[in-house]
């Protein structure tokens, strides 16, 4: 239990003392893993070192190695302190408590190269004093975090391993089965969340058999439908990639003998690739067939994305409005058609925007949430469209990636910039937004398939396709819908899965 006036908790590896914040006791940078350094760089993580004394749990951890004017931009935040040693949680608990609380694994976004579990966004306090337990964690990113090269082949005697962020998430997951419930939480009752790479890595855990049991729910906040990368080309890049450095034929002990700050700092093409690799013991199949197959996890699902998604595609260099010459030179898909499903839309800019934000985002929900239906298993389905008072011209399309963050932590007041002018509305409906993230962690399971709010949420079930709207052109207010953008998700659904492929 923890002590009210010095919150010091017993962990499997050691004790930690944290802080009392409020109503809420606070833990950072609790080690979940060993750090995966030097032989245990590429390699899965290991348990933490016991401790025999107590650890000081008041500040949180190094992130990753990234860059840290990008994290400041685009992230969420300054991710502080860089080190390969960055596999550190963070846990916000209330300090009144009388039975085991659900318990909210956060999982950050970023890209898979930016990103840290201690942005100011992402502050637990919030949520907890709504009566659930909130962990955060860092997890490696960027080349550190999914890598193969064929210099690291058969090391590992399970079979191949080139998703190391996804096996540091899964043994920060066992973290918490372990130890959660000595800071008041119910390790049967987990919900796992992220958004952006985040989103995609619960899409990724939801496949993989490794994950199986460690969480009971899943709340995707923006996944994206980048096909995940075939173990061949994943070693070929890997090779390139070396090559680049000035190593032609690398031993593994060369490989670990590179700085860490090495990949972070690389330039295209070779700081492309970043990303989920299907053909090892994590991803045994890519993510988006697991899903096609309906072959998931069967637990409830949170799924939806923003009104304004495709303003993140320009940091990854995409020119919207090459996207629709693309498609009419290249007389691919039907531009014909996917005009009359965009009626209204007038030139080749907003017209990419819209079906580039939709191949790219809103699919994604619509296939999850279909998924979900082949399993007999509850989703709820959104999309968010609410802009801050004061940002409405600014965001003249919509909401954009990232931008639903602080509401759902309900934390205005402390994400840039909307901290400065956030208004007394704006705050209010961000509460309500929380609200229902905590009652689908609360609440959300095959007997209970509505969540009260503003609006009765209904869960998709087999045969009814509904969609909770949060927000409706930019400002306040809450609509269920059915058959949401059912025509285009049909087609853009089509063409996702012709792009799937496996090695």
């Amino acid at each position: 239990m923890c002590n009210l006036e010095e919150p010091i908790v017993a962990t499997t590896h050691g004790d930690v003392r944290g802080s009392i914040d409020g109503a809420t006791a606070v833990f950072k940078g609790i080690p979940y893993a060993a750090p995966p350094v030097g032989e245990r760089r590429w390699r899965a993580p290991q348990p933490p070192e016991p401790r025999g004394q107590t650890r000081d749990a008041t500040t949180f951890s190094a992130a990753s190695w990234q860059n840290a004017e990008f994290c400041r931009e685009l992230a969420g935040g300054d991710p502080g302190a860089f080190s390969e040693d960055c596999l550190y949680l963070n846990v916000w608990t209330p300090v009144e408590r009388e039975e085991p609380l659900p318990v909210m694994v956060w999982l950050h976004g970023g890209g898979f190269t930016l990103g840290a579990g201690s942005l100011p966004p992402y502050d637990g306090r919030a949520l907890a004093r709504r009566g659930v337990v909130l962990v955060t964690l860092n997890y490696r990113l960027g080349h550190l975090g999914f890598f193969a090269h064929p210099a690291l082949e058969g090391e590992d005697t399970a079979g191949p391993v080139y998703n190391f962020a996804l096996l540091d998430q899964i043994a920060a997951l066992r973290w918490v089965q372990e130890n959660i419930a000595a800071f008041g939480g119910n390790c049967d009752n987990v919900t796992l969340f992220g958004e952006s790479a985040g989103a995609r890595s619960v899409l990724s855990l939801m496949a993989s058999p490794q994950a199986k049991g460690l969480f009971h729910k899943a709340i995707i906040q923006s996944g994206y439908t980048l096909p995940d990368i075939p173990r061949r080309k994943a070693l070929a890049n890997g090779t390139a990639l070396t090559r680049h450095l000035g190593l032609k034929n690398p031993t593994a002990a060369d490989l670990r003998a590179l700085p860490a700050d090495t990949f972070w700092q690389l330039t295209s093409p070779y700081v492309i690739g970043p990303a989920p690799i299907a053909g090892d013991i994590v991803l045994p199949e890519p993510m988006l067939e697991t899903f096609f197959a309906a072959r998931q996890h069967p637990v409830p699902v949170m799924v939806g994305s923003n009104s304004d998604e495709a303003s993140v595609l320009a940091y990854f260099g995409v020119n919207l409005e090459e996207q629709i010459r693309k498609l009419r030179r290249e007389r691919r898909f039907g531009l014909g058609l996917i005009r009359l499903l965009y009626p209204g839309v007038r030139g080749d800019r907003e017209l990419g925007r819209q079906v580039c934000r939709d191949m790219a985002f809103t699919t994604l929900g619509f296939v999850v949430m279909q998924a979900q239906s082949r399993r007999g298993v509850p989703c709820w389905r959104y999309w968010f469209d609410y802009v801050a008072e004061a940002e409405r011209d600014t965001y003249a399309h919509g909401t954009w990636h990232g931008n639903e963050v602080p509401y759902v932590f309900d934390n205005l007041a402390l994400a840039d910039p909307v901290k400065d002018y956030a208004t007394q509305a704006d705050h209010a409906f961000a509460a309500q937004v929380a609200d229902y993230w905590v009652r689908f962690a609360k609440e959300a399971g095959a007997q209970s398939q509505v969540l009260e709010g503003p609006v009765r949420w209904l869960a998709c079930v087999r045969g009814r396709d509904r969609l909770l709207r949060i927000g409706r052109n930019k400002k306040a207010g809450w609509r269920l819908e059915n058959r949401f953008m059912r025509a285009r998700m049909a087609l853009f659904k089509r063409v996702m899965r012709h792009h799937v492929t496996l090695d």
